[in-house]
């Protein structure tokens, strides 16, 4: 329940008990308040724990969410909409209500989900990030238009993209992806092929190489880069595999953006990770925020943003 709805519903309570008259309100608005504005708030909760139409796509809920702060005043820092939200603060209480963690910072929210490579194929929920580095994030809507909490000011509003987005995420799954969730990359057997996908030679020729499954690192390119040989995230990631420059340079891999060398260097390190940690999930973890992480913490980091990656290539995979 809304603070406007709460509002308006005091004031239908308060019109009530104006009717008992001064005798009768006297001793009794205030049990009679209570009782009602329990009841009120009862409805409501019941209301928001009701199922929602199943006919509603998640990126519709995306939106709808993102809407239910049109008009909120921009604070810089801000993470309550009862006082103020910022960018970042927006989309991660968006997406927070609707059961999905991101990191606090829009820097770190435009490495989250998947990249998309233009704003031509992106889809309403995905995260448009301004600015290199990063200082600005938003929600795109479709056609053109994105929500956002802009600067001080301001409100949260509905605008056009004004800029081209230095970094596109998606964080919900791939409709297509979405669709095919029975039959897992490759086939839905445990196959060491990586199947009809993009660089699937390159996955396969890897996989009879370093003993990775191609499968895996069919996974691996399609959250780094969605399968874009040119990808550049705001980190400095590289390539189809998103190779750090230092990382590849460490592999022998002299040009990231080489799907050739990229996959290959990747399939070096994923083979050295899953013989060093023993697992699949923590030798994603170490690709993705470093086996220094994965050590310190005995485990998948407890950073939303690994643990969204090692959750979401392990779906794919059939493993979840």
């Amino acid at each position: 329940m809304s603070v406007s709805d709460v509002t308006s519903r005091i004031s239908q309570i308060q019109a009530q008990l104006a009717l008992l008259g001064p005798s009768r309100a006297a001793g009794s608005s205030a049990t009679a308040f209570a009782t009602a504005l329990g009841g009120a708030m009862k409805t409501s909760a019941a209301s928001d724990a009701a199922p929602v139409d199943s006919s509603i796509t998640g990126r519709d809920r995306v939106v709808q969410e993102a809407r239910k702060y049109l008009g909120v005043p921009y604070v810089w820092g801000g993470t309550d909409p009862a006082k103020g939200l910022d960018c970042s603060g927006l989309v991660q209480l968006v997406y927070h209500n609707l059961g999905i963690d991101l990191p606090r910072v829009s820097g770190d929210q435009a490495k989250a989900g998947t990249a998309v490579p233009s704003l031509d194929e992106a889809l309403p929920g995905d995260l448009l990030a301004f600015g290199s580095p990063v200082h600005h994030i938003a929600i795109y809507i479709g056609d053109g238009k994105m929500i956002e909490a802009p600067r001080p000011g301001l409100e949260v509003r509905v605008s056009d993209v004004y800029e081209t987005p230095s970094a596109i995420r998606r964080v919900l799954p791939d409709p297509v992806a979405a669709t095919t969730a029975a039959a897992p990359i490759g086939s839905t057997e445990r196959s060491t092929s990586a199947g009809d996908v993009p660089y699937a030679d390159l996955f396969d020729k890897a996989a009879s190489t370093y003993g990775v499954d191609a499968r895996l690192l069919a996974a691996v390119a399609r959250q780094e880069s969605g399968y874009d040989a040119d990808a550049v995230s705001p980190a400095g990631a590289q390539g189809l595999m998103q190779l750090m420059p230092g990382t590849a340079k460490s592999l022998g891999v002299t040009d990231s953006f080489d799907p050739a060398q990229a996959v290959d260097g990747a399939a070096r390190l994923l083979s050295d990770l899953l013989d060093r940690f023993g697992s699949t999930p923590l030798a994603l973890a170490a690709y993705n925020a470093g086996p220094g992480a994965v050590l310190r913490y005995d485990g998948v980091p407890p950073y939303p943003e690994t643990q969204n990656y090692v959750r979401s290539i392990m779906s794919m995979l059939g493993e979840n």
